[in-house]
């Protein structure tokens, strides 16, 4: 058995041995914060070898063929996970996609030597998929046609168990009072041939998982919960794919600063630029011109590559390079006329104002918006989940904002259920929330 953490004994489901083990500290993470970012849990056993060693990566048709038979004959469930070159790359393709299952051990595939992995995917049909954070592995997956008939969502799971940190390193040592080191977690996965160190780390993220798993599937069951995470992990397998952002370059980081139209007409076709740029040389956006150049540039309002070069902003050497590219699209929007420029306020949106706006817009929808917001806090604390994945903070706001009418719990119910929000959720909030409502005096 692998060593278990000191003064917790011998945990149920670890599997054959590890050699090399040692007990230290280990990162963890927080909901909203980085592996990297997370202070270090008490001292626990290091997970610092895979049980069968790191297996060679498979990248021909042959070593992919035998995968597909080896996991087709496994039995139970299947970890999966996938490392993107987030920062590095344009876009989220995943650049290696790692497996794990009893009766097949452990599988390193390259997707960009082999883009199909449907065949895989046929073979697990209807078996079961763990994995770690899926809505953020499940996209890339797809793009190699890799699609899941069943998911469990560990870290889902972790958050409606209440627990504190919910990344990956944090809940293996909760339940299994084992490290697993994340000091490679944002390195450039596009790399080839990808480091051994690397290997070892992305075999190690499924070693265990199935494990994880069966822990925290107990722990849902004993809490009542297991049905809610069966509803919240359909969802997440389900969801369609994100629409297309409207106005996306007003996302650039710094831009309340920029308060005229000509200015974010700047800001817009220098976005543009950079954006098919970095498509073409499939490199991150902000790689290839930062945020900070394109408000500095919008403020500055440079008419010649000299002026636009003396910029701290651009003194970079690949920014220099391409300053002229820079400056054509600074031209190109300082050249449009008035009644093509962007609006100062931004694309319309069905979404209620800012809830701060409330109590002078509509002091009644802001006496519904408190009310709601004590109802849901009171049952995130009593069924120990967090306030957002009770119930998305938008749909509760688009409720109090335009209500439905006679607000009642039938009309609440059906309100939050054409929202997206899953039955247990319906279940848990319509009676507290209306009554809520209920009793706020009338207009």
């Amino acid at each position: 058995m692998r060593p278990a953490a000191p003064d917790q004994g011998a945990r149920q489901g670890v599997s054959a041995g590890h050699p090399e083990t040692t007990a230290e500290p280990v990162d963890t993470t927080a909901p909203g914060t980085t592996e990297a970012d997370e202070p270090a849990p008490p001292a626990v056993v290091a997970l610092t070898e895979p049980a069968e060693g790191v297996p060679p990566v498979v990248d021909t048709p042959e070593a992919y063929a035998r995968v597909v038979a080896a996991f087709g004959a496994g039995t139970g469930p299947v970890a999966v996970d996938a490392e993107r070159a987030s920062g590095y790359r344009y876009g989220q393709r995943s650049y290696l996609v790692q497996l794990r299952r009893e009766g097949a051990g452990t599988a390193l595939i390259d997707p960009i030597a082999l883009p199909d992995l449907s065949e895989l995917s046929e073979a697990l049909v209807g078996v079961e998929w763990v994995l770690h954070a899926a809505s953020q592995d499940l996209p890339g997956l797809v793009e190699q046609n890799l699609r899941p008939s069943r998911v469990f969502d560990t870290e889902l799971a972790a958050r409606l168990l209440g627990m504190e940190r919910v990344g990956l390193a944090a809940v293996v040592a909760d339940t299994l009072g084992l490290g697993l080191a994340k000091e490679h977690s944002a390195v450039d996965w596009s790399t080839r041939p990808l480091p051994a160190e690397w290997l070892r780390y992305a075999a190690l993220d499924v070693e265990v998982l199935v494990e994880v798993r069966q822990v925290l599937a107990e722990r849902l069951a004993v809490a009542g919960k297991a049905q809610w995470a069966a509803q919240e992990f359909e969802a997440v397998r389900t969801a369609p794919p994100a629409p297309p952002r409207v106005e996306p370059w007003r996302r650039v980081s710094g831009l309340h600063a920029i308060r005229d139209a000509r200015r974010l007409a700047v800001v817009r076709e220098l976005w543009a630029t950079r954006d098919t740029n970095a498509r073409q040389r499939d490199i991150s956006p902000g790689r290839v011109l930062p945020d900070a150049a394109i408000v500095a540039a919008a403020q500055a309002l440079p008419r010649a590559v000299p002026q636009l070069t003396a910029l701290p902003a651009f003194s970079g050497k690949g920014t220099r390079r391409r300053a002229p590219l820079w400056q054509s699209a600074i031209d190109r929007a300082l050249a449009l006329p008035d009644s093509e420029l962007p609006s100062v306020r931004g694309p319309k949106s069905d979404a209620p104002p800012p809830p701060r706006a409330w109590a002078d817009k509509d002091p009644a929808a802001a006496a519904r918006l408190a009310v709601a917001r004590d109802v849901v806090t009171a049952l995130s604390a009593e069924h120990t989940v967090p306030v957002e994945n009770l119930l998305q903070p938008d749909l509760l706001r688009r409720l109090c904002w335009t209500p439905p009418r006679p607000l009642d719990a039938d009309a609440v119910a059906q309100f939050l259920a054409a929202g997206g929000a899953r039955p247990w959720q319906v279940e848990l909030v319509t009676p507290p929330l209306a009554a809520a409502f209920a009793a706020l005096p009338t207009a």
